[in-house]
């Protein structure tokens, strides 16, 4: 779904303190302009460092962008070149300032299989910015939620095959304990660009209770106006839980 154009977020209203990003449509976007995928996977980076930007500006708690899915090592074995090239050069370009900026970067997601340099710089990144109180940016990488759950209920089997704990200590709170998330609110709002209306395996668990927007435009177009829009479209809502509204319970 879409909302107006001119919509803005309500000052007065609550902001969202969580808000995840699946960004999608860099390839449409280049086919359209007859542009290799390259060149809409890099303009989607210059997406990013202005939805970051804007998100430390609208005092955003947390971030969470969906960059590379466990899914995505399928693509073509150039494309996944390109993208590796991509993020280390974001992360060696844009850390001094986001560490200047007092973000905190997280990475969640599996760390078998990816190279031992982008391990490396995935690793310094987190270490530099352990410290920061602002803007926490989580990035999905080589992320896929069945994965995580699958993950976090293993841990959980060792644990009892241990004796550590009994079947009846696994509940739901124990099991977001042992998720990639773990310490994280769970998103207030999630957004995915290009019009699609699926989650594509992200934050299954964490997005129970999560408000979606789906906007029809692609990610190399979104900027702080669209985010502005989805925050508009949250504010305009009123979340239950599973009860009922202030209007039904009157």
């Amino acid at each position: 779904m879409t909302g107006d154009n001119a919509a803005q977020p309500n000052s007065t209203s609550t902001c969202p303190r969580h808000i995840a990003i699946i960004m999608d449509g860099n390839g449409r976007w280049a086919a359209e302009r007859g542009l290799p995928r390259s060149e809409g996977h890099r303009v989607g980076v210059e997406a990013v460092r202005a939805t970051v930007r804007a998100a430390i500006e609208l005092e955003i708690a947390h971030i969470t962008l969906f960059s590379f899915s466990s899914e995505n090592w399928s693509r073509p074995a150039q494309e996944i070149r390109d993208l590796m090239s991509l993020l280390k050069r974001f992360v060696r370009t844009d850390l001094a300032d986001l560490h200047k900026h007092r973000v905190r970067i997280r990475v969640i997601g599996e760390r078998s299989g990816v190279e031992g340099e982008v391990i490396n710089l995935i690793e310094d990144a987190v270490a530099l910015t352990a410290g920061n109180t602002g803007l926490q940016l989580t990035v999905a990488f080589n992320y896929g939620a069945r994965n995580e759950i699958v993950r976090a209920a293993r841990a959980l089997a060792e644990r009892a095959v241990k004796g550590d704990i009994g079947p009846r200590d696994i509940t739901a709170e124990r099991l977001e304990e042992h998720l990639d998330t773990a310490g994280m609110p769970d998103p207030d709002l999630l957004i995915r660009t290009s019009g699609e209306l699926r989650l594509s395996n992200f934050l299954l668990w964490q997005c129970a209770y999560t408000e979606f927007v789906f906007l029809d435009i692609y990610w190399p177009d979104f900027n702080r106006a669209a985010l502005e829009q989805a925050i508009a479209i949250y504010q305009a809502r009123e979340r239950r839980y599973g009860g009922v509204d202030a209007r039904s319970a009157g």
